[in-house]
């Protein structure tokens, strides 16, 4: 396969895993009467086994007992697990309870978030105008504040959960499907626990509500590992500034979502907001791609 089509193809895939978290907002309130909570225990519950049988078709189960036997790995992606376990409740979260547009706010500003948490964490240097989209994304969490009478907290946990998950997966060196497994199967205990004692309680909707409602809860799973695969499979054969424009796919859909399909309202406070974040994510992304393509010259020009 030539490199142009090789390219096509994993923009493509990154088109399709982007496409398909940008629709999430359609399908988990499906799942009612089920509570976020609940919600998150099956998911964890269901990514588990759909990812077991992945790694069996793979046959990647060699690379996770390697991954498990490193202690750094494992506590890295431990730490994922709790961090991304997180981010999946508080998107649920937000979803059921017609939040989509400040879930959609959260994964704008998390290109933001990831550069700032380089510099808090990594100790990297920002070039002026990343300095001045910082500078935007702060703004626009102040006028939303002003304007909710509080900070959008269900975006800011968005925002910083994944944006932490990003940099611990930066640094971890194992695969998406690997990674997905031993995380998932750290948060299994606690999300079994919790599905037992709905259970024991009376207070589960899975199995109660019906064949249907049972189905989708449990196609949760697989619509976790699916926009995952096609990432894994689009992060190697795209630039990673392909990957970049490619993220904002995900939002964009979630944000008209939120305002036709959910009609959510977003007075003209809220809409400066998000202005303000566009506004700093174009200076972001512009940045990067001016920094992309003069680090390409130096290479080409660099001597054998």
């Amino acid at each position: 396969m030539s490199p142009v089509t090789s390219g096509r193809r994993g923009a493509l895939y990154g088109a399709c895993a982007y496409l398909i978290w940008g629709l999430f907002p359609l399908y988990w309130p499906l799942l009612e009467p089920s509570s976020a909570l609940e919600v998150l225990a099956h998911r964890i519950l269901w990514s588990v086994v759909a990812v077991l049988v992945l790694l069996g078709i793979t046959r990647r189960l060699p690379q996770v007992r390697a991954a498990v036997r490193d202690r750094r790995r494992l506590a890295q992606l431990a730490l994922a697990a709790v961090v991304i376990g997180i981010n999946w409740g508080t998107y649920i979260y937000g979803v059921s309870n017609d939040r989509v547009l400040e879930t959609s706010l959260g994964y704008f500003v998390n290109p933001i978030v990831t550069v700032l948490l380089a510099v808090l964490v990594l100790g990297e240097r920002l070039r002026p105008v990343q300095w001045v989209a910082l500078g935007a994304a702060f703004v626009a969490v102040v006028v939303l504040t002003v304007e909710n009478g509080s900070p959008p907290w269900i975006a800011l946990v968005l925002a910083f959960s994944f944006g932490m998950y990003g940099l611990l997966k930066k640094t971890v060196g194992v695969g998406a499907v690997e990674g997905l497994a031993i995380e998932t199967v750290v948060l299994l205990p606690v999300a079994a626990a919790y599905v037992l004692v709905l259970g024991v309680s009376g207070q589960s909707t899975f199995g109660t509500e019906g064949l249907g409602h049972a189905g989708l809860v449990a196609v949760s799973g697989i619509i976790t590992a699916v926009p995952l695969l096609l990432f894994g499979a689009a992060a190697s054969r795209v630039q990673l500034t392909t990957l970049g424009l490619l993220q904002y796919l995900a939002p964009t859909v979630q944000f008209f979502l939120g305002i036709t399909l959910f009609h959510e309202p977003l007075p003209l406070v809220k809409l400066v907001g998000f202005v303000l974040v566009w506004f700093g994510l174009a200076l972001f992304t512009a940045d990067l791609v001016r920094h992309h393509r003069q680090q390409l010259r130096l290479t080409v020009a660099a001597p054998g």
